[in-house]
């Protein structure tokens, strides 16, 4: 079984510095093979971000688990990933059997399927293990700008100049609503239901008032 590293090789990658390894190498191929090109440069450059505040806050982490976890957070969006559960739930399936093909311990493959299964959850994901929250930390800042300001203004040139944003905003919002027309049922607890109350004509998202109020009890 794969333990936690004790040395990983290092290199840069949009002027940041992350862990050189096979594993990294190979995600990255399988990650960009998946995704769309806006989709796997939102994913790597989430992962730039997150090591870069692992670095400035020092946090002490397996910097390998959150390169795995961040790149694929979003493999539940892609065509070639498949399932009856939410998106992020049938990523977390899929980023899991990827590293456990590869010999990973339990724990580090169940750090991998928290960081994906809850990459849209950050109020429960920030409260997680090092590894889920910094991944986390990484993918908020590139989804929403959250914590913006903890990237040096010159770092943030370099990331985005090396992957650029392809018109996220528009394609990523394109994603979200294709997924909640195909499969509104797995959209109403997770922020898709936004997506879909917002551009999609006729969705009716599911009311946990209504869940309650309906459930098969006497009161």
């Amino acid at each position: 079984m794969t333990t936690r590293p004790a040395v990983l090789g290092a290199r840069l990658i949009g002027g940041v510095s992350v862990p050189d390894s096979p594993l990294t190498t190979e995600v990255l191929e399988y990650a960009q093979k998946l995704y769309e090109p806006y989709l796997f440069n939102h994913a790597v450059r989430s992962w730039l971000f997150a090591a870069k505040i692992g670095r400035l806050k020092g946090i002490d982490c397996d910097l390998e688990v959150v390169a795995v976890g961040t790149i694929l957070h979003d493999i539940g969006l892609a065509s070639g990933v498949s399932g009856s559960n939410r998106f992020e739930v049938n990523g977390a399936a899929a980023a899991t059997s990827f590293v456990n093909e590869r010999g990973f311990s339990n724990r580090r493959s169940q750090l991998i399927w928290d960081l994906v299964a809850l990459c849209s959850s950050p109020s429960l994901a920030l409260h997680k293990e090092a590894e889920v929250a910094l991944g986390t930390m990484g993918i908020g800042l590139d989804w929403g700008g959250f914590g913006l300001e903890l990237i040096p203004s010159a770092d943030m040139t370099e990331i985005l100049r090396t992957f650029p944003r392809l018109k996220m905003k528009d394609k990523f919002a394109e994603t979200c609503c294709h997924l909640v027309t195909a499969r509104p049922e797995t959209s109403s607890d997770n922020f898709l239901r936004d997506f879909g109350e917002r551009f999609v004509p006729g969705y009716r998202p599911i009311s946990a008032v209504d869940l309650l109020m309906n459930a098969p009890f006497e009161e």
